[in-house]
């Protein structure tokens, strides 16, 4: 027979030690001298009563004991994060609420599984989309703003005089547009990463967030472990969200963006001087940086930095598994303090 199915469930549990608490107090009463006459007298009311307290004391103490794992359980389930894996309870005794405990864990790690399988597969749709758009803006938008612009110059060039001034002007506005959406492009797809390599694309992308209004200065060891393709697009797609967050949110001036190595592989910091997080509410990036990052086997902690700002600290191991995020143009938990 199986041991669980043995198991003597909660309710008769609670019922067996309250009978016992009150077939020890009967014993006291049968057994011993203290006794109650027809008319209870002062004393032996006292004496009940004091007996009743002490079987209602007892009665808590070993239920409270009893059922201590199914108040844990209680708090863990109001308070369970699939984005930070890896939370179980200790399973003790063999009683039914250790076996409500093993389920419980058991379906917090399919639960997890199932969740890091669909965030796998809408960060490669996402990654792929993002591709897409980035094609069609280089090829259809580009090209069509490129053609504007030369029919705007061969135009500009037999116009009288008095309109040539205002040509020139539609043509450096299409040609900022033009510039836009390339930069737009390159954000959507970084081609420098898979060009040129994770060093690169991170000093690119330092150079482009410093022309916001905030200065970043990268910081990038040469003597970094090789990652996966899939891992070096985690740490760039991080690394972008980080600063995009800053240059939105932080009112920062001075932004470090740090990559370095670790004994077990890589470490990321993005570091500001900004205003800090101020207790407001998980964002959508940020979760999309914890997404990524638990694909990656990664761990992310978003807190304070040094400076009184934010600080984004992702730690990849040098070999991650397979991840399966499309890496072409695609891409353990986090803690917020």
């Amino acid at each position: 027979m199986d041991p669980q199915a043995r198991q003597v469930p909660l309710f008769w549990r609670i019922f067996l030690l309250n009978a016992a608490v009150l077939s020890a107090a009967t014993g006291l009463l049968l057994f011993t001298p203290a006794s109650v006459s027809t008319a209870a007298t002062p004393a032996e009311a006292a004496r009940l009563f004091a007996a009743l307290a002490v079987m209602l004391v007892a009665n808590a103490a070993l239920l409270r004991v009893g059922l201590a794992p199914l108040s844990r359980l209680t708090r863990t389930m109001a308070t369970v994060d699939l984005l930070r894996p890896g939370r179980r309870l200790a399973v003790t005794g063999n009683s039914g609420i250790a076996s409500l405990v093993r389920t419980f864990n058991t379906m917090l790690e399919r639960l997890e599984a199932e969740r890091a399988t669909s965030a796998g597969r809408a960060l490669t749709a996402q990654e792929d989309e993002r591709r897409r758009i980035a094609q069609e803006l280089h090829d259809e938008v580009g090209q069509s703003l490129t053609a504007v612009l030369l029919e705007l110059k061969r135009v500009g060039d037999h116009a009288p005089d008095e309109v040539r001034a205002e040509l020139r002007e539609v043509q450096e506005t299409t040609r900022n547009s033009l510039d836009e959406i390339r930069r737009i492009a390159r954000r959507l797809r970084p081609g420098v990463l898979h060009e040129l390599g994770l060093t690169s694309a991170l000093r690119s992308l330092a150079t482009e967030y410093s022309t916001r209004g905030v200065s970043v200065r990268a910081r990038i060891e040469p003597d970094l472990p090789d990652l996966a393709e899939d891992a070096e697009l985690v740490v760039y797609r991080i690394a972008q969200e980080g600063l995009t967050n800053t240059a939105r949110h932080a009112r920062a001036e001075q932004v470090d963006l740090t990559l370095r190595r670790t004994p077990g592989g890589v470490e990321l910091l993005v570091r500001d001087d900004g205003r800090g997080l101020r207790g407001a509410p998980e964002g959508a990036g940020i979760r999309g940086m914890r997404e990524r990052a638990l694909l990656a086997g990664a761990d992310l902690t978003v807190g304070a930095s040094p400076a009184g700002g934010t600080e984004v600290r992702l730690r990849l191991p040098a070999r991650t598994p397979e991840m399966g995020v499309a890496t072409d143009a695609e891409p353990a938990s986090l803690r917020q303090g």
